[in-house]
């Protein structure tokens, strides 16, 4: 199956790489592009893309602000966001997160990792780059949202334990072959496990799990 990317950029010239780049891929092809964030939100539900590939600095309506609008789109349930940006800030990270992103990288990141961060999350993984750090994220995670999910402990009450014991090392950043080693399972049974507290909680994607897991208090940021 084809990945279908949104690319939302100020920069034509980088829009016209980014485009050449993922056009040479046999499983990705670029749909369509946005200069703007406004654009961006508008070109997602004309074209319902698995990707939306996201700089956070634009002209109107920022990165951020259309991720948020997309995210809270239900026509785009299945359309992931990966903010690719020279601001690896804490606070960027974190509000990337809440309003639902599904991955962070920097402009830096190579050719190869561009490509296999866009495949990561339109397989529903979280994404995230060195310099997000987990220290970093869980801190601000950590920290109430005015925006945050209501009744997330409602929700959560309707997990198994094992699904919350695996929620809880989602969020801890461990992959899910760690975590079956950790839990002396498989890694297709802590999969299933993940989608279950996905659909429980009705979380885009994994790393909207692990913002559900900071915010609700079952996770929580080291000392």
């Amino acid at each position: 199956m084809t990945i279908r990317v949104l690319l939302a950029d100020d920069q034509t010239l980088l829009r016209a790489t980014f485009r050449m780049l993922i056009d040479s891929c046999a499983d990705l092809t670029v749909v369509a592009e946005a200069a703007d964030g406004a654009s961006a939100v508008a070109g997602a539900r004309a074209h319902r893309p698995d990707v939306v590939l996201m700089d956070i600095r634009m002209p109107g309506t920022d990165g951020l602000a259309a991720t948020a609008e997309i995210c809270a789109d239900p026509a785009l349930r299945d359309t992931r966001v990966l903010i690719l940006t020279t601001f690896q800030t804490d606070e960027h990270i974190a509000r990337a997160l809440r309003v639902g992103a599904s991955g962070f990288l920097g402009k830096d990141v190579s050719a190869d990792a561009l490509l296999a961060g866009i495949r990561t999350v339109a397989a529903g993984d979280a994404l995230l780059s060195a310099a997000a750090t987990r220290s970093l994220i869980t801190r601000f995670l950590a920290t109430p949202a005015p925006d945050a999910p209501p009744a997330l402990a409602t929700q959560l009450a309707t997990l198994t334990a094992r699904e919350r014991e695996v929620l809880g090392l989602v969020a801890d950043g461990k992959s899910d072959a760690e975590i079956a080693r950790e839990l002396f399972v498989s890694p297709l049974t802590v999969r299933t496990h993940v989608q279950r507290a996905k659909t429980k909680l009705a979380a885009r994607d994994r790393a909207q799990l692990v913002v559900y897991a900071y915010q609700s208090g079952l996770a929580r940021p080291p000392r």
